[in-house]
């Protein structure tokens, strides 16, 4: 999503050039290419597919069936982590704790059919300014309470820096999501200020913004992170840009971490 302006072809084959060689992906472009085009174009260059964005939204109509295509084309891409994004306040759920408890229901569902195809839902918290109408679950502590209800390897969290970087508990949240085996995704993004109108495109490019992010890196690694880490940036403004000259840039700044 960082450098969505690229087609998949070109973003894989400048990931090879830099030796970029896992590369997290989002439903909308792989199913426009093709699901199955997809898993065998990333696969023939040799790149790892860190996890597929998104699933969850549980309070949509259909959403068990959308959820269940989301897992069987994760298996296609081979990758074994779906990131869930658990959506907002309803008519039906017009407060935080009953939206939190119909996410719970809702993976309670869903995991079954994930862990028979080894998949691993990974619960996303994401920012209290998002709680009301994307995601009622704002806190990794929050996210954890519902994982922990399930199997590790069926059930974990992600981990944002955008999201969670404000939380003076996350600190002790991700260790406990290591110690737990519930640490599934972990990525990158910085605060940046003033927010744009909007402000789900307000992520800022890796070392322009409020975030320590090698505090964060290193948490992450003492709480027994050592797979790839994830940028994921929603910007207007690298949105415009050249794609590789974005993609260059991002490495070059997370090289600086």
């Amino acid at each position: 999503m960082t450098v969505r302006q690229l087609a998949l072809p070109e973003l894989v084959s400048h990931c090879v050039r830099l030796g970029i060689g896992a590369v997290g992906l989002w439903r909308e472009p792989v199913q426009e290419y093709g699901v199955a085009a997809a898993a065998e174009l990333v696969r023939d260059a040799g790149l790892t597919v860190t996890t597929l964005c998104r699933g969850g939204f549980f309070t949509s109509d259909g959403w068990l069936a959308e959820n269940r295509a989301a897992i069987d084309e994760a298996v296609t891409l081979g990758t074994d982590t779906l990131v869930l994004v658990s959506g907002g306040l309803t008519p039906d759920c017009p407060d935080l704790p009953s939206a939190r408890a119909r996410v719970t229901e809702a993976i309670g569902e869903l995991a079954p059919y994930a862990g028979e195809r080894g998949v691993r839902l990974a619960v996303e918290p994401l920012h209290p300014m998002y709680a009301a109408d994307r995601c009622a679950v704002s806190t990794l502590d929050q996210a954890l309470d519902i994982a922990e209800r399930f199997p590790a390897e069926q059930v974990g969290v992600v981990v944002d820096t955008y999201h969670l970087w404000w939380d003076d508990r996350a600190p002790a949240a991700v260790e406990r999501a290591g110690r737990t085996g519930r640490l599934h995704s972990f990525q990158l993004a910085d605060w940046t200020t003033p927010l744009p109108a909007g402000v789900l495109t307000g992520r800022g490019q890796l070392g322009t913004g409020a975030i320590d992010l090698r505090a964060w890196c290193d948490l992450a690694g003492k709480a027994g992170w050592t797979a790839p880490v994830e940028v994921e940036i929603f910007n207007e403004d690298l949105w415009a840009r050249d794609g590789v000259e974005v993609l260059e840039e991002t490495l070059e700044a997370f090289l600086k971490i």
